[in-house]
């Protein structure tokens, strides 16, 4: 039988030494690889940047297009809602006026004591006054049995509107928790945006975002802009009509307004808000998501554009602009950029409608 022995404890130096230590510090390395922690993100350029933040910034133009239109049935809901509470009400109320009646008729009965008819005309000293009055009774008693068979209808209307105004605040709050999820991508799309963004110097911000373009603003300032008022007219007098006209003069005044999602003006917009803003200004009621608005008039191909058309980009139809004539429309590009003037063929087309 062999004996077990202590094995002794063997200490390192020399080679040997760095060599456990260099395997535990590529161990310590391996495992902060694994967990994400410790690890220097990469230093992005500029052009880096921009395209990592334009992608961003679509895929937060779509979230906000969804949550457009998440919200917009989210409105139509409450209303529905709403309008259905005030019907119950409304009910209830005719309801509580027949129970009244029938309670005072009850208290009649009970005070009059119920006493046979014959027996009524028997000792009644005026029996022709006593049968008119029987008369009466009889008729009052039809118009009450007709009281409780509205009782009746009212207590199941009622009870149909409360089991469908159930089903309406189901649907309601299934809406509500889409709309809560469709923020949650924009807000998060746009922080992600920002924090790389910050960690650029200033100038090459305006180099990722383009804030330097051309056309921006001028001297004047972008809402007063001498230039925007001679162009706003000439694209004006092209529209196919008043109302087109008015969208984009409309459309013009708002150059330099600040983006922000979920917005219709008068102030901020986003890129659907803007073209919503500017034909509501015409008097014209238009959906309010990109890809509805597609389809709120008549489709005409890109080389028929004429000042007023609305124009669309991308294969989700997450974008819109309003064209102003020389291949240029004027649109609410994203959070690091106003209301601007901007060429048609800078982002994918996808389609243009003339509103009716």
């Amino acid at each position: 039988m062999a004996a077990h022995r202590k094995p002794r404890h063997r200490s390192f130096s020399g080679s040997t030494a760095r060599t456990a230590a260099t395997i535990v510090l590529a161990g310590a390395a391996s495992a902060t690889a694994f967990d994400g922690t410790g690890h220097a993100e990469p230093q992005l350029g500029p052009a880096e940047v921009r395209s990592k933040v334009d992608a961003l910034y679509h895929e937060a133009e779509i979230a906000t297009e969804k949550y457009n239109g998440a919200k917009e049935k989210v409105d139509k809901a409450e209303k529905s809602l709403g309008e259905l509470r005030d019907e119950a009400a409304r009910r209830t109320q005719r309801l509580n006026t027949a129970r009244q009646s029938l309670g005072s008729y009850a208290t009649a009965q009970y005070r009059a004591g119920g006493l046979d008819p014959s027996l009524q005309l028997a000792l009644s000293s005026d029996p022709e006054q006593y049968l008119e009055r029987a008369s009466l009774a009889d008729r009052a008693g039809s118009h009450q049995a007709a009281t409780v068979s509205g009782v009746r209808e009212h207590l199941r209307g009622i009870d149909q509107l409360h089991d469908e105004a159930d089903g309406r605040l189901a649907t309601l709050r299934a809406r509500q928790a889409e709309l809560r999820k469709h923020k949650a991508t924009v807000t998060g799309k746009l922080s992600e945006a920002k924090r790389l963004l910050s960690r650029l110097t200033a100038e090459q911000r305006a180099e990722a975002t383009d804030e330097r373009i051309e056309g921006q603003a001028d001297a004047d300032g972008p809402r007063t802009s001498r230039t925007d008022a001679r162009q706003a007219a000439g694209a004006a007098s092209k529209a196919p009509n008043a109302r087109a006209a008015s969208a984009v003069s409309y459309a013009y005044q708002a150059i330099g307004s600040p983006y922000v999602w979920g917005a219709t003006g008068p102030d901020a917009f986003d890129c659907s808000g803007l073209t919503q803003a500017a034909y509501r200004a015409a008097g014209v009621s238009l959906p309010r998501t990109s890809y509805a608005q597609i389809a709120a008039g008549e489709r005409v191909p890109r080389s028929g554009l004429r000042p007023g058309d609305l124009v669309f980009f991308y294969s989700g139809i997450s974008h819109v602009g309003i064209y102003v004539g020389n291949g240029q429309m004027i649109h609410a590009p994203n959070p690091s950029a106003p209301v601007r003037l901007a060429p048609v063929d800078q982002m994918p087309f996808a389609g243009a409608t003339r509103v009716a």
